[in-house]
């Protein structure tokens, strides 16, 4: 337990302020989520873009393309999530998603998982020793699933969210990122209240 508070402490005592503002950013990103408001997606770049540089530096290569991915994709989200109809209201609704959605964001995760993990092993031998290919991958391929479920307002999204944050603590934790391991701690928090936010939400809509 000592060294566990030792470690702790000294994580907090070494994080950057880079760090922190990538941390914020993200907090208010995924509060903003919860909440169905569109400016999780410009909130959400300043943290996307900080972590790539973030994950870069500790070999997380996996994590790095995600967040590369996140940017992408919030680009597309806030297209998305902007479109109105002739009545000025949002085209785009909170829903569940079908059985046939849910087989192809499972196909996708595994195919993600399966990708990214065979290339982090392949990169770790000559590129990125410090890389843990199958914590990575899976963080990763969740985290893929669930941001494009994210720009497609499906409940689901929480559910692969909190996923990503259960791989995640221990993940960044292991790799000194004491204040992120943290922050995704709080994340798991709110995406439960999210995805419980967002059932009730896609209940009343329906």
């Amino acid at each position: 337990m000592e060294g566990f508070l030792k470690q702790f402490l000294e994580g907090i005592i070494h994080t950057t302020p880079l760090e922190y503002l990538a941390v914020f950013a993200g907090i208010a990103s995924v509060w903003l989520s919860k909440k169905e408001h569109i400016l999780l997606y410009p909130v959400g770049l300043v943290n996307t873009i900080i972590y790539i540089w973030l994950s870069l530096e500790a070999h997380l290569l996996g994590e790095a393309s995600v967040n590369l991915y996140y940017t992408i994709v919030s680009i597309y989200g806030w297209i998305v999530w902007s479109q109105k109809n002739r009545q000025q209201q949002h085209v785009l609704r909170i829903r569940h998603s079908t059985r046939k959605e849910w087989g192809v964001q499972l196909v996708f995760f595994l195919t993600c998982y399966i990708a990214l993990w065979l290339a982090l092993r392949a990169l770790r031998q000559s590129f990125a020793p410090g890389a843990i290919p199958w914590a990575d991958a899976f963080a990763s391929a969740t985290a893929y699933t669930g941001m494009w479920l994210m720009a497609r307002k499906k409940v689901e999204s929480w559910i692969w969210w909190m996923l990503t944050n259960i791989a995640s603590i221990p993940l960044y934790y292991t790799k000194g990122f004491v204040f992120t391991a943290i922050y995704y701690v709080v994340l798991l928090f709110i995406a439960w209240f999210g995805w419980v936010e967002w059932k009730k939400k896609a209940a009343s809509e329906g």
